[in-house]
């Protein structure tokens, strides 16, 4: 296959469902988060079903995500294990809008049907 080919074929599936939310996570949130695995942070895959399992609509989904991304505390923590291993996520300095655009992606993202190194 040509890697050009290749190349756009992946780009545009991986932005498709909405260009901008895909480039403000990939441009973002993966420096820390890989898709799959747990680096320096919870892999991607890790989180979402976390906050998955705990908030049973997409709504409360989005609406708890982005709130505690936009101001991360241990105290409104979901996930205690992650933040004993890697340390408490950094407040990035977004605005709520933002981080909901950027949750809205995560919850309608399959990161297990993923090229594993993205």
């Amino acid at each position: 296959m040509n890697k050009a080919f290749f190349l756009l074929t992946t780009l545009s599936t991986l932005y498709a469902q909405d260009p901008y939310a895909a480039l403000l996570f990939h441009g973002n949130c993966t420096t820390c988060h890989h898709e799959q695995k747990t680096l320096s942070a919870p892999a991607v895959v890790t989180f979402k079903k976390r906050y998955m399992d705990a908030f049973k609509t997409k709504e409360d989904f989005i609406f708890y995500m982005s709130q505690w991304v936009v101001s991360p505390k241990k105290e409104t923590s979901i996930m205690h294990d992650a933040i004993k291993k890697h340390g408490l996520m950094p407040e990035l300095g977004f605005d709520l809008s933002t981080i909901e655009i950027i949750s809205r992606y995560i919850y309608d993202t399959d990161f297990t049907q993923r090229h594993p190194n993205h």
